[in-house]
């Protein structure tokens, strides 16, 4: 879809770039300066995607992954992002908005204060310490997918299931450095696979789940383009009919593949968040419209700030 350039969203992204060309090997890149509230390192490494890897140095945060059937490589240093692998055009017509870097922070930042701020002061502590997080737009089949196979499971098995799932079913290609790399594999593709062919990556009980959504996807039971246009109740509703689809799978999908950001998933970390922070409750039906923003900065304030001494940080 073609952004609108002279709206609001599209003149807040094409005010970021500074510089754009090719680099010394020929790969088209875009660079960026001054985004507030975006770190590579920890909007990457949230548990929202798994198809990048990050690395967090002393010169700066680096992410690089497959999306939209792409290779790309993310730098930043200081207050300079560099998207390798994208050009100027591509970045304001589509990789803004899958950074998320269309929306107003600074707004929603305001908003999650405002609804969770009546139940003290942790958010606050959250946003300060995850500040750099943005909800990411992924496609919405492989994020349905991808949340399927995060059942029972942490980061790092989930990763390498959906990689080896990718090399042995999705489409290859080379990247702007040479190397192989494999797109998502397609609804067909999995479908055609069945369990036999799906056994080899390891996603046990999971496959049953896939092939039920791979087929619903393909007959068009399952419209994942009308979820968009689809009331929060309707569309969990809708992707709740998949089989071994239940609330906490159907509302990540819908909040980092569809980015209806009123969803707020809970897992065992937020289990966990809701019990230790919120003893007396919490009404999770009036979080306001981007109760899935905060439950980013949650999840990282207690996976990666108050967890890391016990060595729990890989689940998920």
């Amino acid at each position: 879809m073609k952004r609108d350039l002279n709206s609001t969203k599209g003149k807040r992204v094409k005010k970021y770039i500074s510089l754009c060309g090719k680099t010394s090997d020929g790969a088209d890149f875009t660079e960026l300066s001054n985004v507030p509230f975006f770190s590579v390192m920890q909007t990457f490494d949230c548990g929202q995607c798994f198809r990048f890897n990050v690395i967090c140095g002393n010169d700066g945060e680096f992410a690089d992954g497959v999306v939209f059937g792409k290779y790309i490589r993310i730098e930043q240093r200081g207050d300079k992002i560099r998207l390798i692998g994208v050009a100027a055009d591509e970045f304001e017509e589509r990789f803004a908005s899958f950074l998320g870097l269309d929306e107003d922070y600074e707004k929603i930042r305001n908003d999650i204060g405002e609804h969770f701020g009546v139940y003290g002061d942790t958010i606050y502590r959250a946003m300060s310490l995850a500040s750099g997080i943005r909800i990411l737009r992924q496609e919405p089949w492989e994020a349905l997918a991808s949340f399927i196979i995060s059942q029972n499971n942490n980061i790092p098995r989930i990763k390498k299931i959906i990689e080896n799932m990718s090399k042995g079913l999705g489409n290859s290609f080379t990247g702007f450095d040479g190397k192989t790399y494999w797109s998502f594999p397609t609804p067909k593709a999995i479908l055609d696979a069945g369990e036999a062919g799906l056994a080899p990556f390891k996603t046990g009980f999971r496959a049953r789940y896939l092939l039920d959504a791979a087929s619903r996807v393909i007959s068009g039971e399952t419209d994942l383009d009308g979820i968009f246009r689809m009331s929060a109740a309707d569309a969990e509703a809708e992707l709740t009919k998949i089989c071994g689809v239940g609330k906490k799978v159907a509302s990540c999908t819908l909040l980092f593949g569809f980015h209806k950001l009123e969803f707020f998933p809970v897992d065992v970390w937020i289990k966990r968040v809701l019990e230790k922070y919120y003893p007396d409750g919490i009404d999770l039906s009036s979080l306001g419209g981007y109760a899935g923003v905060a439950q980013q900065y949650l999840f990282y304030y207690e996976r990666y700030i108050n967890s890391k001494e016990s060595g729990e940080e890989g689940q998920k």
